[in-house]
């Protein structure tokens, strides 16, 4: 059994990266190939970033400012994810609280004068995150929390390569209730996100903003979706100093865990 997966597993790596099985003796035939492979690629993003820049640009920018009205308004942003998703929901939250690196706005800066902004990752607390998972249901993870800290300010923010992924349906449907902004990051053709951000059948969206990477590469789908939430920061970081420039004067004290708003 054990023989099977690790052949099925070595046929998947080769074919995800040939040169990597190719005969060591020729160098320059393993080199070619891992420069075309690299070309191959970088012409993958470039293409899938393009198609988004066409057609989501204009509503990237309306989020953008969405979004800074909440912050302006005293909101906070929560994002999550699972697995790779997670860690790209900690680095969105990760830029908004720490535009420069160092959770301070300088002017001079590499961030140009940003703000630091309120923003967590709900997949970051590991008692909470596991006591949910093993009390309740993984399905409840990032809704429960939501429901706890999240108020009408607020933004939520989750990433999925698939967009199917469960406890991602709950947390935005528990958002909603609450009165959140909702931005969705998917990948794909956007699976049930996409359900959530339509308003078809009569039910109100619970999704505000999908924007989705189209493409069935999870490794192009998860480059773009940086490119995305990069973005987003940047406009929103600018928008919310324009609104409240007294955020780059105050301290805003952030406890561990969020303050309920009710």
């Amino acid at each position: 059994m054990t023989s099977k997966r690790n052949d099925t597993g070595n046929d998947a790596m080769e074919s995800l990266y040939p040169f990597l099985y190719a005969d060591s003796s020729n160098i320059d035939a393993v080199l070619d190939q891992v420069r075309a492979s690299t070309t191959a690629k970088a012409a993958e993003i470039d293409e899938l970033r393009q198609v988004i820049a066409r057609r989501d640009s204009e509503r990237i920018a309306r989020c953008a400012s969405d979004m800074a009205e909440r912050f302006a308004a005293g909101g906070r942003l929560f994002a999550f994810g699972n697995g790779g998703s997670a860690t790209d929901a900690q680095q969105l939250a990760t830029l908004f609280m720490h535009p420069d690196g160092s959770g301070s706005a300088h002017p001079d800066g590499p961030d140009g004068g940003f703000p630091a902004l309120p923003a967590f990752g709900l997949a970051n607390d590991t008692s909470v995150v596991t006591a949910l998972c093993n009390d309740v249901g993984v399905e409840v993870v990032f809704a429960r929390q939501l429901a706890a800290f999240g108020g009408k300010d607020d933004i939520a923010v989750g990433l999925s390569t698939s967009g199917n992924s469960d406890n991602l349906v709950r947390a935005f449907d528990e958002a909603t209730r609450r009165g959140m902004l909702t931005v969705g990051l998917a990948g794909y053709e956007g699976g049930k996100m996409a359900e959530l951000a339509s308003d078809e059948d009569g039910k109100p969206a619970s999704i505000d903003y999908l924007f989705v990477a189209p493409s069935a590469s999870v490794h192009r789908i998860q480059e773009a979706q940086t490119t995305i939430y990069q973005v987003l920061w940047q406009l929103t970081a600018r928008l919310t100093a324009e609104l409240s420039p007294r955020i780059q004067q105050n301290t805003v004290e952030v406890t561990h865990v969020p303050r309920h708003t009710g």
